[in-house]
Parts: structure tokens; sequence; C-alpha cells
């Protein structure tokens, strides 16, 4: 028998609400009638579909998740009720598996949950940020607020990876390329020239005995290596996901000689400005803190956002235990302090955002001029690498037939 949820009043004229089951909209009806209340709602509630291969493997992608909160604070604003704001994204989201958590949600807030309770059941999709946030929204009154500066934090997190992405991809192009031609050279092109140099009988160069190896290494232990390059990652995966393991990962990253500098910078960037959104969200600072840890991507800068939390669980200000960390730039540190001191703290955290935004910003700008060099020394090797190995023995031969 199917469940309907229900809104009633009675005969004091106070609204009442839950679920029922019943054969029909209009038996449901009579039952109501026949206890003393007087309908205002039926609505048959909605069955979860089941998940299908499809779901299981796709994503909520953050431009989805930031037209869902745009539109539901549009929508909120322009006075549309709660419930008919989320059916009509229902209805219009264009990603299934978006469609189908709206419709989870949907179904426990019809139920009484609330709206930031029903977004944690999702953490793969709502973050702990977002969870927050939307509490905190709900509790004062200003979700549409709360959802429009989330959509603002998401933009601008996004924007950052598409510049990265976008500076990495001619790199990356000429990497992968470069390592394609060799594979290919060394598969198809050697083995052509070892007949001949092996016909000849004469002394190969280092290059040539190289490449020749290379050749027979792929041709009679390719699966042998496949394994055991297979096997590296999923050690290395394994290992990043152990806590030491990760610590020295993300210490590396930061150490990197063109990436360390850029990924460091995004993350103070990243601090400031979710920092900064929070506290004037009227987050309290503890929480604000624990929020913030949670959604940094280092465990490093994560740890010493932890130990900031517990000075300040003593009583303590930001600034200094953010200095001793040794993880924070002095001028984070000094603007911190100047925030605290003149009570702007919010103003602050987002200036250094925007000023770590523009050093970001003039990085990106200058990684593929950076990497040029360095592709170049790589390409120029590898070239020169291939032409000794095949030419060097053809002119040893042509100097002995010439003697």
């Amino acid at each position: 028998m199917p469940s309907f949820n229900y809104k009633v009043r009675d005969t004091k004229g106070e609204l009442i609400t839950g679920i029922i089951q019943g054969a029909s909209e209009e038996a449901v009806a009579a039952e109501l009638f026949s206890k003393g209340y007087i309908p205002v709602e039926i609505r048959q509630e909605r069955a979860p579909k089941g998940i299908s291969l499809l779901d299981i493997f796709s994503t909520v992608s953050p431009e989805d998740l930031i037209v869902f909160s745009r539109q539901l604070a549009t929508l909120i604003k322009a006075g549309v009720p709660f419930l008919r704001s989320l059916q009509t994204l229902e209805e219009q989201t264009e990603s299934k598996k978006l469609k189908n958590i709206i419709r989870e949600i949907l179904i426990e807030v019809e139920k009484g949950e609330s709206f930031s309770s029903a977004l944690s059941k999702f953490p793969k999709v709502f973050s702990q940020l977002y969870v927050s946030m939307i509490r905190v929204g709900e509790e004062a009154g200003v979700l549409d607020d709360m959802l429009d500066r989330l959509a603002s934090l998401l933009e601008h997190e996004a924007a950052t990876k598409a510049r990265i992405k976008a500076a990495l991809r001619y790199p990356i192009i000429v990497l992968v390329s470069l390592t394609a031609a060799f594979f290919f050279l060394t598969a198809f092109v050697v083995p052509r020239f070892a007949g001949l140099y092996g016909a000849a009988r004469v002394q190969l160069p280092f290059p040539t005995r190289a490449l020749i190896f290379m050749n027979k290494a792929l041709r009679e232990y390719y699966m042998l290596i496949g394994g055991g390059i297979a096997g590296v990652f999923l050690l290395f995966k394994l290992y990043i996901r152990t806590p030491s393991g990760r610590w020295n990962w993300d210490r590396l990253k930061l150490k990197l000689p063109i990436m360390g500098p850029i990924i460091e910078k995004s993350m103070m960037s990243r601090f400031a400005r979710i920092f900064a959104t929070l506290y004037r969200s009227g987050v309290p600072m503890l929480h604000s803190l624990d929020v913030v840890s949670g959604t940094l991507e280092n465990v490093l800068i994560a740890r010493a956002v932890n130990v900031i939390k517990e000075a300040v669980r003593e009583g303590k200000g930001l600034a200094e235990p953010m200095g001793k960390t040794g993880v924070f730039p002095p001028i984070v540190v000094q603007m911190v302090a100047v925030g605290e001191e003149t009570g702007a703290l919010d103003e602050m955290l987002t200036k250094i955002s925007e000023y770590y935004d523009l050093e970001v910003e003039y990085a990106i700008r200058n990684l593929s001029t950076t990497l040029e060099p360095v592709l170049l020394v790589a390409l120029a090797g590898a070239i020169l690498f291939l032409a000794l190995g095949i030419f060097l023995p053809i002119w040893d031969m042509i100097s002995a037939l010439k003697r």
C-alpha cells in the first residue's frame, strides 16, 4: 500500500504534517476527514529509484553543483516555497546523478528533516563546508545568501583548477607524444636495424645496445613489465592512503621545483577564502577552523590549522599559533594579526585570498614558459639518444667498408 505525505489543519487551525498509508488520495482524505482534520495537501510519497550501473560511475561535476546552488538561491529569493523549489530543480537538472540526489533530499525534507541534514547524507557530493554553511543559513534565515556564497566559492575553485589544467595541457601532450614515439621506434624500427647490425658483426655502441635491450625486454617481458608498473602504482596508492604516506606525499608536492609554489599559493588562497566566508557568515571560530581543516587537500596545512584550532580553544589568538606552525608565510601571519587587532579579520582574510589569487594567476601564466626549456631539453635528449643508437653503427659500417 502506498504512503502519502499530508498537511492538515485541526479544529484550532494549527497545521499538522505527517505520513499515512492508503489506497488512494481520496481514501486518505476520507480517513483524515473522519478524524476531524481538514486536508490542505495530500501527495503520494516518492519511492527512491533503484541504482543503475550508470549511476554508480556517474558523478556530479562542480559545474552542476554551482548551477544547483545558484538556481535554488534564485528560487528562494523569488518567494517560491522550498519544497516546490526542489521539485523544480529535480525536473530541470540535466545530471541524472544530481537528479536522483535531489529526489532523495526532497523525500527527506518532506519527512521533516532539515535541508542541511538531508545534504549530509551525500558527503561525496556535498562537502562538510557546504553542509555547515547551509546549516548556518537555515538557522539564521539567510539560506539564499549562503547558497550564493557557496556558488561563488565553487566558481572560484573551478576557475583556478581550469587555469591550471589549461596551463599543463601543452606539457602533458608533449610528454605523452614523446613517450609514444619512443616506444614506437623501440618496438618497430629498432628490430629492423638490429638484424642489419647483427649480420654486419660490428661492435655496437652503447646507445644501440641499450635500444636493442629495451626492444628485447618489451617483446619478451611485456607482461612482467606491465604488471610491475601496475604493482608499483598500486603500492604507491596504498602508501599515500596511510597517515605517514599522505604526509610525505603532501610534503613532497609542496617542495616540487615548479608546481610546488603554485600548490602552496593555491592552498593559502583556499584557506583564506573559505575561512573568511565562514567567519563572515557567522559560523563560530572553532567550527570554522574545523571545517577549513577538512576542506584543505594538503595534510601539512590541515594539521597546522588543527594546531591553531587547539590554541584558539585555549583562549589564544590566531596569529601567534599560526606563526609557530612554520607553514604559513609571514605575510599571512601579519595580515591576520592586523585583522584581529582591528576587528576586520574577514576583510584581511579576503585580501590574503585576493593577493594569492593574483600570485597563482601570474605563476600559471608563466608555467608554460617555465616548462618549455625543460621540455626542449628532454625532447632533444630523447631524439639525440635515438639518433645515435640508430645511425652510429651505420657510420661505423661505412668507415669499415672504406678501409
